[in-house]
């Protein structure tokens, strides 16, 4: 008699049980991590496409309803009063007058109309009612209305007809319109550009220099001025802007100028500004560049400067352009900076001041923020896009060595 053997399957090792859940947590925190950056995209994307959404739609659907609602009717309550004896016309033995509830604007739907505040609605569209002047008035669904009498109208003013009046989504280029023919826009678009493209490539010029010099250099002292570079990276904008400007209205009347309101004073102002950050950058770039290439460059005889312009700059483009984007948009979308050291006045006025002006002193007209904002944002895209492919580099930079 034969014995039947059985064989036995092969035990699960505790380092492969270890092995899979160790997968397992890594394919959880990778969805874990993808849902987070998900959810910051869409809380960064969210108000942008409702700002996009917003200066498309008509002026008076954005002022009684949110950007949500683009798709959808919106309603409002609204009045207006209605002719007078003066605009009556006799039509086969009675007496009518007529018009539109809604004037020249044919972009609503009546819901309900009613003759007192507290029933604005009473009333379906194409209902009648009867009028303490006379007569009974009929309102259709596009607004307009008969109101007809057998006798003659005397009434010298016309009663009020409160009215549910229901707005068809309606998108339109007005807003951008407005914005752009809007005198002194153009004018302020030239004075942004006057602005912020001096006051980019100044502070690139001078801490390019400096962070070379701070990380390749030999002298004293040194380590305590990165220290100091640091520091000025948290000194808040807002403080120095009184004694900057103080400072430059001393020198402007020290070389004959009635104060120090001009485009150098705001140049030197954002170079002050931007400085801190440019040297931090750029210097944590040029640390991470190979040492051998600057000891053989040394050694074949080249100077500081040589090397510098000849091997440095070229290899630190992405730490610039990473800089140049961030300066450019700072500068760009000043408003705060540009109205201390320019003023208000027309001829030096910057596209966010005079989009401020625009929007008038009670904010009545705040749709034209909406369409300015991308208006004003066009330009900054072109620069990020050009540049975007070193933005990363030039952020990482000195981050791994």
């Amino acid at each position: 008699m034969t014995a039947v053997t059985e064989t036995a399957a092969p035990a699960v090792t505790k380092s492969a049980v270890r092995r899979k859940n160790w997968f397992g947590r890594i394919r959880l925190g990778r969805v874990i991590t993808h849902v987070v950056l998900l959810l910051l995209v869409a809380l960064w994307t969210l108000p942008t496409v409702g700002l996009l959404v917003s200066s498309l739609r008509d002026k008076d659907q954005l002022a009684v309803s949110g950007w949500w609602t683009a798709l959808s009717a919106s309603e409002s309550l609204d009045v207006t009063r209605i002719g007078t004896a003066a605009d009556q016309v006799a039509q086969d033995g009675h007496f009518e007058i007529t018009g539109n509830v809604f004037g020249s604007d044919t972009n609503k739907q009546l819901g309900g109309f009613g003759l007192s505040n507290r029933e604005p609605a009473a009333e379906p569209p194409g209902g009648s009612l009867a009028m303490k002047e006379g007569g009974t008035i009929t309102v259709a669904e596009d607004g307009s209305f008969v109101w007809s009498s057998d006798t003659e109208f005397t009434h010298t003013r016309g009663p009020r007809i409160f009215y549910l009046a229901r707005i068809a989504p309606r998108f339109t280029l007005d807003n951008y319109w407005e914005v752009l023919t809007s005198n002194g826009v153009a004018r302020s678009f030239i004075n942004s550009f006057t602005v912020t493209i001096p006051a980019t490539i100044i502070p690139i010029l001078i801490a390019a220099f400096a962070a070379y010099a701070l990380a390749w250099m030999r002298f004293p002292f040194r380590g305590l001025i990165v220290a100091l570079v640091v520091g000025l990276l948290v000194v808040p904008l807002q403080m120095s802007l009184i004694p900057l400007l103080t400072l430059y209205n001393k020198l402007a009347q020290l070389f004959g100028a009635e104060d120090g309101k001009t485009y150098l004073g705001i140049w030197l102002a954002h170079t002050a500004f931007g400085l801190p950050l440019a040297i931090y950058l750029l210097r944590n770039y040029m640390v991470g560049l190979p040492k051998e290439i600057m000891e053989s460059a040394r050694i074949d005889g080249a100077s500081h400067f040589k090397i510098f312009t000849g091997m440095v700059l070229p290899l630190s483009f992405p730490a610039l352009a990473s800089f140049s984007i961030f300066q450019f948009l700072w500068v760009w979308n000043d408003l705060l900076v540009a109205m201390v050291f320019l003023g208000a006045q027309q001829d030096r006025l910057v596209l966010t001041g005079k989009l401020v002006s625009l929007l008038g002193s009670r904010g009545n007209n705040w749709e034209i923020l909406t369409a300015g904002a991308f208006i004003t944002i066009v330009v900054p895209l072109i620069v990020f896009f050009a540049l975007q492919r070193y933005f990363v580099r030039g952020l990482l930079a000195g981050s791994v060595k």
